[in-house]
């Protein structure tokens, strides 16, 4: 097998958290060299650290503003994931100042709101993105409010997600051109575009319906979860007529006998009928029923049994020639220690610009690396 596909790649990431490190994980299991530039002082929360290094930079100090500039000269790819605005009023405008000096970078920017949207100067979370974008108010139980699944489709997937694809294509993109640019992702249109389907869909018989009254929201029964009798629960996506015949089969029940699916007006005592019948058995004897089959009907495993089972976590998508590097359980996979302010940066000073330190760059005392004499050696 050959390197990782992004072997060769060199990454610089601001520190942040969330999506613009979510990038930087897929960048750098793929095979990219990720520096994380950390404050000085700074104790980060970030865990998505895997196979990353660090060094500190104090970007108020022109000493080691002048490291990070001569760094991107040789660098592939730049992650921002501050506000609109800060990387100007530092003196790092990306079209001004840093594809000036390296025309082949990539800057990529990862912001939350809009960079022209009315929101752009004010803060938010993953539930603020989500909210404005339309998406949250399609989530959630029929007659209930809506309902935020956690940060993962703003900062995760309609973020850092999306903030890689960018990357990708304007990676491929100087492949042609020889060219770098500004690549410029938001979680509001990054979730929006994920909702390409659901969004289409409210103007079918699929999705027309109020919030958790609908076939993939949770207000169709045999396209839902139901507890079992321990306790835990099942999951059921039977929305083909083969598919909801194995599972009544399953369930012992006789489409002849219980209300038809097609009526919506009977969805709601199939609900209660599979919320009974689910309820006679354990999970695991749910699963015996229907392993195998094809009712579409699995068990909701849950995060801490699939850990203390040894389940293999595994990059994102498998190319047969050019592999990611795997996921190590102890190293990212269940548990990760995170990456302290400077570790492995040292190193990867070396590697990129065959740096020594007290030599070709100087350390504060607060861990900041600044230039020797205002310039770091090329």
């Amino acid at each position: 097998m050959s390197a990782p596909p992004l072997r060769g790649i060199r990454v610089i990431e601001l520190a942040g958290l969330a999506p613009g490190p979510f990038a930087g994980l897929l960048l750098a299991d793929y095979g990219a060299s990720v520096l994380r530039i950390d404050r000085p002082k700074a104790i980060s929360a970030d865990l998505l650290t895997r196979h990353k290094s660090s060094i500190t930079l104090d970007l108020q100090d022109p000493r080691s503003r002048d490291v990070l500039l001569r760094l991107l000269t040789a660098t592939d790819v730049l992650i921002d994931p501050f506000r609109p605005g800060v990387l100007e009023r530092l003196g790092l405008s990306p079209t001004e100042v840093l594809l000036k000096q390296n025309p082949r970078l990539i800057v990529a920017r990862m912001t939350g709101f809009r960079r022209d949207g009315k929101y752009k100067d004010m803060a938010g979370h993953d539930i603020n993105y989500i909210a404005v974008s339309g998406v949250l108010s399609m989530l959630g139980r029929s007659g209930d409010k809506p309902f935020a699944p956690g940060n993962i489709l703003g900062d995760f997937a309609g973020g850092g997600a999306m903030c890689f694809l960018g990357i990708i294509l304007a990676l491929i993109a100087r492949t042609g051109t020889g060219r770098g640019q500004v690549v410029e992702a938001n979680m509001v249109d990054g979730s929006a575009y994920l909702a390409t389907f659901p969004r289409l869909a409210r103007k079918t018989a699929a999705w027309d319906g109020p919030r958790g009254e609908n076939l993939l929201d949770g207000g169709c029964p045999y396209y839902d979860t139901y507890e079992t009798k321990d306790g835990k629960y099942f999951a059921v996506g039977a929305l083909e007529p083969q598919f909801y015949a194995a599972l009544l089969r399953g369930l012992g029940l006789d489409s002849k006998t219980i209300p038809a699916r097609e009526d919506r007006g009977n969805w709601g005592a199939l609900r209660e009928l599979f919320t009974d019948r689910f309820r006679e058995k354990n999970r695991a004897e749910w699963e015996a029923v229907f392993d195998g089959t094809d009712a579409c009907a699995t068990p909701v495993l849950e995060v801490d049994e699939l850990e203390a089972a040894g389940y293999d976590q595994r990059p994102a998508v498998h190319l047969t020639k050019t592999p990611a590097y795997p996921v190590i359980a102890d190293e990212g996979g269940w548990v990760s220690g995170g990456l302290m302010a400077g570790d492995g940066g040292e190193e990867t000073l070396r590697g990129w610009m065959g740096w020594e330190p007290n030599k070709d760059f100087l350390v504060r005392k607060d861990g900041a690396i600044v230039s020797v004499d205002g310039r770091a050696k090329l």
